[in-house]
């Protein structure tokens, strides 16, 4: 018979990576135990990821339902099911957000079991590949150009399959062929003192791949009469990194970043962070994952950070607040998909409220999961998983009455793009658009196998400002 097991945390709990138990393998295997023993009574989360009906069939099918007979290559397999979507925690009881006596967390138990198994067995190539996407732009733009071509040539994307293990078919976003950083110098954005009301993060995919989504926002934003600040050489959040277990490039992600945004902070600023993953990180993984005797200034930062619709509905009731739009959708409603990771912040969807109220249309929003959650969609293990997750998603985005789509998240925008045959843009993107007079003339994608990136119709250049304050620095 097996032993009885208590839901209350044993002595090896603590999700701190400061904490000397966190490393320790003993005392993360006691919380393993326990915290399987709690899912599997309560099963409230079978309909996530793959880690609990993996985790519920080993137990009815496999051990009789004792976790403590678990080896350690199916606790690998229910760890590495999990992509870090956030969805059971936001959803589970028992969490330290709700002041459980259980105090679980399952996707930092697993962010631990996996920061251990990077110390043990270090980095993968395919780790390397995608752990900083900074460094692998860098590359990408070094290449004039090269590294999109590749990415559409079979033979290019078989040997990726085969020695990364990215996904053959996988839709890659393509590399922008000039960063938003300089973009934000040219046009006299970046370089100013700190302070103002907002300091943009712009985060490394629109740094990287889209800046347009960026320079929507800023319009948006300046708009509405908001003194925006931008600055130059921000780096990834360290997100990537962290789903990997890599803790010490994660810190020196925030490091370099803190230093930066500090004195924009200190100077009364708050920090608007365009993507939902990484206002996500920002907000709630920065401070528990530094060194203790930065938190506190860590903190300070994660304290400013806003999501950019929850920035500007703050707005709503001030006379600057901006409902004057030269051109709106020509349809009643819109599909708003809401971001796993923006409803793990519990700051609720604004970018959906703000089209609703400003451009008077209806919303279907949906709940679903898209599947992508980082680079999951990606790997070769991931691609097929991420569809079928993401079906739900995809079957609701492609409701034949709606012809206007969005999502605060650039990567499900890709994932819906690939599978749903629908471009969902951003929030801010929408909104600069109504306010330019841009058409919103329906744009269905066609519905790629191939893994062959489709770009939607780029909105136009946002104003740039007065020429006396250009900067003619092109770095």
């Amino acid at each position: 018979m097996a032993e009885t097991i208590s839901y209350k945390p044993t002595d090896g709990l603590t999700y701190d990576p400061n904490d000397p138990h966190y490393w320790n393998e003993r005392a993360l295997d006691k919380e393993v135990t326990r915290v399987f023993e709690v899912c599997h009574g309560c099963r409230m989360c079978f309909k996530y990821c793959d880690s609990f009906p993996s985790l519920f069939d080993l137990l009815d099918n496999k051990y009789d339902g004792d976790v403590t007979r678990l080896n350690r290559a199916d606790k690998q397999r229910v760890m590495d099911e999990c992509f870090q979507c956030k969805l059971c925690e936001v959803q589970c009881p028992y969490t330290p957000r709700d002041g459980h006596e259980f105090q679980l967390d399952f996707p930092k138990l697993v962010h631990r079991y996996q920061a251990q198994r990077a110390a043990h067995e270090g980095p993968t190539l395919r780790d390397v590949a995608l752990r900083d996407p900074d460094q692998t732009a860098s590359l990408a733009r070094a290449s004039l150009g090269l590294a999109n071509k590749m990415n559409r040539v079979s033979a290019h994307r078989w040997f990726m399959e085969k020695v990364v293990g990215i996904h053959r078919d996988k839709q890659l976003p393509d590399f922008a062929a000039t960063t938003f950083d300089r973009w934000a110098t040219q046009t006299g954005r970046a370089g100013q003192v700190p302070g103002g009301e907002v300091v943009l993060f712009q985060t490394c995919y629109v740094q990287h791949n889209e800046p347009q989504i960026g320079k929507d926002t800023v319009e948006v934003l300046e708009r509405n009469g908001v003194d925006v600040r931008c600055q130059r050489d921000l780096q990834c959040c360290g997100m990537p990194a962290w789903e990997r277990g890599d803790l010490h490039r994660v810190r020196a992600k925030i490091h370099h970043n803190v230093a930066l945004l500090e004195p924009h902070v200190q100077a009364g600023a708050q920090v608007v962070a365009i993507n939902p993953t990484c206002s996500m990180m920002l907000r709630r993984e920065w401070p528990e994952l530094v060194e203790r005797e930065h938190r506190q200034r860590v903190q300070a930062i994660a304290d400013a950070v806003r999501d950019p619709g929850e920035f500007l509905w703050g707005l709503r009731k001030q006379d600057r607040f901006n409902t004057e739009f030269a051109s709106k959708p020509d349809v009643e409603r819109f599909a708003y998909h809401v971001p796993c990771h923006l409803r793990a912040q519990s700051v609720g969807f604004k970018g959906r409220d703000l089209i609703r109220k400003l451009l008077a249309l209806e919303p279907t929003t949906v709940m679903e999961c898209c599947g992508h959650d980082g680079t999951n969609a990606m790997k070769v293990e991931g691609f097929e998983y991420s569809k079928r997750v993401g079906k739900k998603a995809f079957e609701q985005m492609q409701d034949p009455k709606t012809e206007l789509w969005a999502t605060d998240c650039p990567l499900a925008a890709i994932q819906f793009e690939q599978h749903a045959g629908v471009r969902p843009m951003h929030p801010m993107t929408i909104l600069a658009r109504a306010y330019r007079g841009d058409s919103f003339a329906p744009e269905i994608a066609p519905k790629p196998n191939d893994g062959k990136r489709r770009l939607p119709i780029l909105a136009a250049e946002s104003p740039k400002p007065a020429p006396d304050k250009a900067n003619k620095d092109n770095s």
